[in-house]
């Protein structure tokens, strides 16, 4: 007998929560773990009960679930995206992601969308999230980040860089560093290529925040923010980067 798949249900709706719930007790092949009400409760509780499927809200307040799935680390667990709104999940993901359930769920879908999780395999179910995360470039506009022992969702209109520093991913603000779980290869294939830019294997910057490019001399370059941090521009990245600050002619 395979082992039961745990599961997370994420909704900010207490209604909805319990409903899914119950529809999801009659599958012995499945354990509800446990719940979250937003995303920030929603990373939490998949760091501390590593599930199997979460079943996601998309449309939550401050921070729904593309912005879930685009502060997850890899490996994720397998998600099934729930809306209120057909056309929205047919437009947005193209029907990309294990599955999608739409409200209010029936029985039918959902025994058909655990079927579908139970059969994929877990690298082909990464595989088309990620097509899921890099469709919808742009719609993710915040993330969510550990701040010693809690999560905050961070809006990435407030991010001046992202770094990777002795295995850590961090966030920068203006005002603190936060830490992030995915890689910066990870962020690098979600955030939004026409507002961040990866300047060497250990920064990803804003690119409104670069105040101007220092050029050094072996064909390096540094980029100075407008808070002041230098921040080292590796020599194949530099004509990249010049270009998208509208700096090639300089």
């Amino acid at each position: 007998m395979n082992q039961a798949m745990r599961a997370l249900v994420v909704d900010d709706e207490r209604t909805a929560r319990d409903r899914l719930r119950q529809m999801l007790g009659p599958f012995p092949d499945l354990e509800v773990v446990g719940e979250a009400e937003d995303g920030e409760q929603a990373i939490a509780r998949i760091a501390e009960l590593h599930p199997d499927v979460v079943f996601l809200d998309i449309q939550m307040p401050v921070c729904g679930g593309l912005e879930v799935v685009a502060s997850l680390p890899h490996p994720r667990p397998k998600i099934v995206f729930c809306t209120a709104f057909d056309q929205y999940a047919v437009d947005a993901f193209e029907l990309h992601a294990i599955d999608y359930l739409l409200k209010p769920v029936s029985r039918t879908r959902l025994a058909h969308a655990i079927a579908r999780v139970r059969e994929t395999p877990q690298a082909e179910a990464d595989a088309e999230l990620e097509r899921v995360t890099r469709a919808v470039r742009g719609a993710t506009t915040r993330l969510v980040a550990r701040l010693a022992d809690r999560y905050r969702v961070v809006p990435l209109e407030e991010v001046a860089y992202f770094s990777s520093d002795g295995g850590l991913t961090r966030m920068h603000t203006a005002e603190r560093c936060y830490v992030l779980d995915p890689t910066l290869n990870d962020l690098e294939e979600r955030l939004d290529p026409g507002l961040f830019f990866r300047i060497s294997r250990a920064a990803i910057v804003k690119l409104d925040s670069v105040s101007e490019v220092l050029p050094l001399t072996g064909g390096a370059a540094d980029a100075i923010l407008k808070d002041g941090t230098r921040l080292e521009v590796s020599r194949r990245r530099l004509r990249d980067l010049l270009r998208r600050l509208g700096l090639d002619a300089v």
